[in-house]
């Protein structure tokens, strides 16, 4: 997955309320003599002066970076497992079902049958999430399909905004209009020296990914409200994508079962690693990590796949790629640490119940 970091949601996108949830446990604290007392007696910020740095253990923290990382290889191994896009998807999907399973039975669910199914659902769209980001792979190269798939952190409130009448904030009407810039530009603008087979289709195809990754988002945040353990929700969602994947293979001509070294030897590094493990251990990690690191880390992970295209893939990008890179990099991290900032506010100024 992409970012995804989402991942107790999906890889890229925490829901407010957990992170508020989050922020109010680890600033709940007894007001003292007008100081700001923990619960062990030892003095605190006063509220407004942010989430205190050492509340987190740096170990968290590592395991929030090393989950990034991980995610950061699967348009990687993509690229080197050379198959049809659907053919990726589905395997990838596939091989993550016997990790995903048995950590399922190792962790408590009491999800209802209802949950369950909209997680089912949730994965329908997102097969044809990561068919259109496979695709995309193919036309402009790991690098860039995944930065472009990843503005979804821009996309997913207005859609919200659409769909649930949620008003996104205002810094999304100002990144937005940068992001497409950024995303235009990234299309190479019809230059020769341009990276990829054919960049604007896959722009259209990494845009129409990163848009069914925000309708993923939304139903799988639908899925588990409750916000229990993520190994129940993410088996069912995995499942439900590798069965759709599977119904709709013989529409695609380059479908194939065959099994062959060392192409499945990265689709299985891929259901494995990024897939399953990557996914549990940011879905773990992320809801205990202040909203600012969290939004730092959906920067970091296109980031480092970008950084991957270019050591293990030599995906040149033209001087212009590279400029929009940048500028979509810059809307991203804008969009992500607004966000950061206006729920650390509520965090500590709303009261606990």
């Amino acid at each position: 997955m992409r970012s995804d970091l989402r991942l107790g949601e999906g890889p890229h996108d925490l829901p407010e309320r957990l992170v508020l949830r989050r922020e109010r446990e680890i600033h709940t604290n007894l007001r003292v003599e007008g100081q700001r007392v923990s619960h062990n007696g030892a003095p605190s910020r006063r509220v407004g002066s942010g989430l205190p740095r050492a509340s987190v253990p740096p170990v968290t923290r590592l395991l929030g970076l090393a989950g990034t990382v991980v995610i950061s290889f699967s348009a990687i191994f993509v690229r080197l497992a050379d198959v049809s896009p659907q053919t990726a998807a589905f395997f990838r999907t596939t091989y993550a079902l016997p990790v995903l399973f048995i950590a399922s039975r190792l962790m408590s669910d009491d999800r209802t049958r209802r949950e369950r199914l909209l997680a089912f659902g949730a994965g329908i769209v997102f097969a044809a999430d990561l068919t259109l980001w496979h695709t995309s792979i193919e036309y402009i190269g790991a690098g860039l399909a995944t930065v472009v798939t990843n503005s979804q952190v821009l996309w997913v409130g207005l859609l919200a905004w659409v769909l649930l009448r949620e008003r996104p904030r205002p810094v999304a009407f100002a990144v937005v209009p940068v992001a497409l810039v950024g995303i235009t530009l990234i299309g190479g603008l019809g230059r020769d020296d341009a990276y990829g087979s054919d960049p604007f289709l896959g722009i259209v195809f990494a845009l129409l990914a990163g848009l069914s990754y925000s309708v993923f988002i939304l139903v799988f945040r639908a899925s588990n409200r409750r916000m229990g353990p993520p190994a129940g929700p993410l088996l069912d969602t995995t499942a439900g994508a590798a069965l759709t994947l599977l119904l709709v293979a013989p529409l695609d001509g380059d479908f194939s079962f065959a099994f062959s070294w060392p192409t499945h030897g990265w689709l299985i590094a891929l259901g494995i690693v990024p897939q399953s493990l990557g996914w549990l251990l940011i879905s773990t990690v992320l809801p205990r990590l202040p909203a600012l690191d969290t939004s730092v880390m959906l920067l970091l992970q296109p980031a480092a796949t970008v950084l991957w295209a270019q050591l293990f893939l030599t995906e040149p990008l033209a001087a212009v790629q590279w400029v929009g890179v940048g500028i979509v990099f810059v809307a991203i991290l804008g969009a992500a640490l607004a966000g950061a900032v206006a729920m650390r506010r509520a965090a500590l100024a709303t009261p606990e119940p």
